[in-house]
């Protein structure tokens, strides 16, 4: 084995009661690409954030290159050799390309020298390292793939000889992120060490050298990728053996439930983001709708829940129309079976200091067995979240629980819960399980396939392909604010991922 670039030995870290990390001993070899998987909560981010200076950790030693490192911030371990490209990307959107390499930067040799040597050193590295990308594009005019390049840029401007890239391909289209692992076997033969956080195992199998898992703040296994396989890493992550293939079966569509035609939405700058799209969804099915954030998906779920107002086009719930072209009456809508499970969570579905029975009925405490008389009755409310948490497996199981202390994952499932339980007529469902673990994401996808066994109409959008191309009886991509193919479930990847990067229908047909 080549030598360790980061050891990990006795590493621990709490907060509060909470111990995110219990005694962490972990090699990483130079040289290679190692992923870290695990479920929400099981400290994989804590474990980065301590080994790039955000935390610190209880007890424990870090050690680079073989020498002990005293690790306090996050400029401590950029002068160790460590840069971190972020799930969310840290760029000031209205500054150049150049001018976002060096920030930060600006006490290094290079710079103090001039900013023509600055520039001449990044077009070395964009030419070395296939990150092509002009140094005088201003960053928020860039595609995400672009973006995502500048911020690898900035940690080879400062020296990192190890890089730690956090679910780095949540906004790539399937060709973006196979160009970024290009990027990365090119990094790794150049000698750098790459540490790979992700939740998608099929990448890990993909790009990596070595992997390890973590489970309730625990390293219980590291594993050459070779010898392993994507069921044994989910089995190793949830503790039990996890279903990763989503079992249905074939569907039997039925009245049109949902129809879409020719609906137009603009933002608040008046920028076009729904543009004259039509669809049908019918009873009995599942409609995904593919694509890459940011083309479109958002506003239109948006705008057919009620909560954004559209330009133009008609809505029609159940044979009866829907006026989205004037302030819509998202609580009409549900009382129409409409159901909405927002893609933003946090923002748009929860209330995160309310208890979990509180948010459990959000939307729907007007309903005559949540009252007594004009006052809401308690007990009533109570015993219908225990009855949900019991049903959809909600952990902790305790409904007076602040909502904010669940994880990711039994969030989204208080948010589903209170959706699908209403037995709604549509059910339109953004990014089902965004942020959330592989034994979630297998009960959602039951849940999901269930309503359309029952005869629902459901509305799907996801920026996960698989998941897409797993649920959907038929799928729809969005490119750029409008549908540019549809295709049945057997569609390949690359048929999929060709519309969403805007080529044509008859180009992804070849």
């Amino acid at each position: 084995m080549a030598e360790a670039a980061i050891e990990l030995i006795g590493i621990n870290k709490s907060f509060g009661a909470v111990q995110a990390n219990r005694d962490i001993n972990l090699a990483i070899p130079a040289g290679t690409i190692h992923g870290i998987v695990g479920e929400n909560g099981a400290g994989k981010s804590t474990l980065m954030s301590i080994l790039y200076g955000f935390y610190q950790a209880d007890s424990g030693e870090i050690r680079i290159g073989g020498k002990p490192a005293a690790i306090k911030t996050p400029s401590d371990a950029i002068a160790a050799g460590i840069g971190m490209v972020h799930q969310h990307f840290m760029l000031v959107q209205n500054f150049t390309v150049i001018e976002n390499v060096i920030l930060g930067a600006e006490g290094q040799p290079l710079l103090k020298t001039s900013i023509a040597k600055a520039r001449s050193e990044l077009e070395r590295l964009e030419r070395d390292y296939g990150l092509e990308v002009n140094p005088d594009a201003v960053v928020e005019e860039l595609p995400v793939g672009l973006q995502q390049r500048v911020e690898i840029l900035k940690a080879l401007f400062r020296g990192a000889d190890i890089l730690i890239l956090d679910e780095p391909t949540g906004v790539l289209t399937p060709a973006e992120a196979d160009h970024l692992f290009r990027i990365l076997r090119q990094l790794k033969e150049e000698g750098k060490t790459i540490v790979l956080i992700t939740h998608k195992l099929r990448e890990i199998m993909a790009v990596t050298d070595n992997v390890s898992v973590m489970r309730q703040g625990a390293l219980v296994a590291t594993r050459k990728t070779s010898e392993t396989t994507v069921e044994e890493l989910a089995e190793l992550m949830v503790g039990r053996r996890v279903l990763l293939r989503v079992e249905k079966g074939t569907a039997a569509p039925g009245e049109v439930l949902l129809s879409v035609r020719n609906l137009t939405v603009k933002d608040s700058r008046g920028v076009t983001m729904v543009d004259n799209v039509s669809f049908d969804v019918r009873a009995g099915e599942i409609v995904g709708i593919a694509g890459v954030a940011g083309n479109g998906q958002s506003e239109l779920l948006e705008t057919i829940s009620g909560i954004r107002v559209a330009v133009s086009g008609t809505v029609t719930l159940a044979g009866q129309p829907i006026d989205l072209t004037s302030e819509a009456d998202p609580g009409e809508l549900r009382e129409r079976g409409l159901a909405h499970v927002p893609e933003d969570r946090h923002h748009m579905g929860l209330v995160l200091a309310f208890e979990e029975n509180e948010n459990a009925i959000l939307g729907y405490h007007d309903q005559s067995h949540y009252l007594r008389g004009p006052f809401l009755d308690i007990e009533a409310i109570r015993d219908d979240a225990r009855e949900k948490i019991g049903k959809y497996d909600i952990r902790p199981s305790d409904c007076r629980l602040k909502t904010a202390n669940f994880s990711g994952g039994n969030q989204q499932k208080i948010v589903l819960s209170r959706e699908m339980e209403r037995d709604p007529k549509v059910l339109i469902v953004g990014q089902p399980t965004r942020g959330v673990d592989v034994g979630a994401i297998e009960f959602i996808h039951r849940r999901l396939i269930d309503m359309r066994d029952q005869g629902k109409a459901v509305l799907l959008v996801s920026v996960e392909l698989d998941e897409i191309r797993s649920l959907a009886d038929r799928i729809l991509v969005m490119f750029a604010g409008r549908i540019v193919g549809e295709r049945g479930p057997d569609a390949t990847e690359r048929e999929c991922g060709l519309l969403m990067a805007g080529i044509d229908n008859r180009e992804a047909a070849e």
